[in-house]
């Protein structure tokens, strides 16, 4: 077992500048794959976040960077830094690492100023004092240093929680889970604040959720999990326009794929008709194929050649989230302004606007 943190030999200057680089990180529990071969990087500054459904290992994958499990293969780099691979890893107390948790984990012994002061215990009491000033500053909390975490609600105490993880100024700050205790106004607004506090720091972060709203609010690149595996890392606007699997299109917005044959590159015929638009792979003409289709691909138009028959509507305030029906039974989904409102039986026309295809071969 290696016990200490290991300079990375030769690593390329990306790497070496990068924050966080993880390197086929693989974690098995008890034989069991938890995590099979992510890899991804954060360069410093970098708002990072890992997305999936309950179970998908991105939660592993956190306790691994910081230091509370240890990977079966692959290697954890910090700044420049090995702090883990197969069978090892540095302590988490050696990695300069930050961590948020689910449930906040305050002092309730403790007030606000003794909670955020509690991992300055090397420096001096004016250094301690400042330190402290400076960050209740900077959650908008400047005269709380007294009040204790009972005292607090709910947001409060989240942001007293980051600013006790930023106390000792970390490479990179972990956040769990970090909004899931928190009622929905405040699990809105505070993605937004967490992301301009993070951002006037310029820290470098990782989060763990399973909402895709917080994901979307607070981070500049987002990796999308499943079983174990990452199928992509990268911006919020090319997870939901350019997805890399299936898995991707469906868990990403609200969309279905409708079976299709590609007729021609950029073409592709399907119940609704003749599809065109650019697609991000060629398909040789005869491939089966699925198209995924969202809610804005298709528009209703009383001049549209696509019948289809309103199964549900939801009222979003500004606009109608509808289920229909094709007359082959595929059900699609479709938006339309409030004023015009139609109720579940009605028939409707529709009118394909695409500006590109996603496509997948059929299984």
């Amino acid at each position: 077992m290696q016990a200490n943190c290991a300079t990375v030999e030769n690593a390329t200057e990306k790497e070496l500048n990068d924050h966080l680089a993880l390197m086929e990180l693989s974690v098995q529990y008890s034989g069991i794959d938890a995590v099979t071969g992510v890899s991804f990087n954060l360069p410093p500054g970098v708002i990072g976040c890992l997305l999936g459904p309950s179970g998908c290992g991105k939660t592993t994958v956190l306790r691994t960077i910081a230091g509370f499990e240890k990977p079966t293969n692959g290697e954890v780099h910090l700044h420049g830094r090995i702090v883990s691979g197969p069978g090892w890893g540095c302590p988490p107390e050696q990695r300069r690492v930050g961590m948020v948790f689910q449930d906040l984990a305050l002092f309730p012994h403790l007030n606000v100023a003794e909670n955020i002061s509690f991992g300055l215990g090397g420096l001096s009491k004016q250094s301690r004092q400042a330190r402290v000033d400076e960050l209740l500053h900077l959650i908008g909390m400047p005269n709380y240093g007294h009040a204790y975490p009972h005292h607090l609600s709910g947001g409060q105490q989240q942001r007293v929680a980051i600013a006790r993880a930023l106390a000792p100024n970390p490479e990179i700050l972990l956040l769990d889970e970090p909004f899931s205790s928190l009622d929905v106004a405040l699990r809105k607004q505070l993605p937004r604040e967490l992301r301009r506090i993070l951002r006037k720091t310029q820290t470098t972060a990782l989060l763990v959720t399973h909402d895709q709203a917080e994901a979307f609010a607070m981070a500049d690149v987002i990796g999308v999990m499943k079983d174990g595996r990452l199928h992509q890392f990268d911006t919020a606007y090319d997870l939901y326009h350019c997805p890399a699997t299936p898995f991707v299109a469906d868990f990403i917005g609200q969309g279905v794929r409708i079976e299709g044959v590609v007729v021609s590159p950029g073409q592709v015929k399907t119940e609704l008709g003749i599809l065109e638009g650019q697609m991000a792979h060629d398909y040789p003409a005869g491939q089966n194929v699925e198209v995924l289709v969202r809610p804005d691909d298709v528009v209703i138009d009383h001049d549209g050649q696509v019948k289809a028959k309103v199964e549900e509507s939801t009222f979003r305030g500004a606009n109608f989230l509808y289920t229909l029906s094709l007359p082959s039974g595929t059900q699609l989904l479709t938006q339309s302004p409030s004023h015009n409102h139609y109720s579940p039986g009605d028939e409707i026309h529709l009118r394909p606007a695409f500006n590109h295809l996603v496509v997948f071969p059929a299984d």
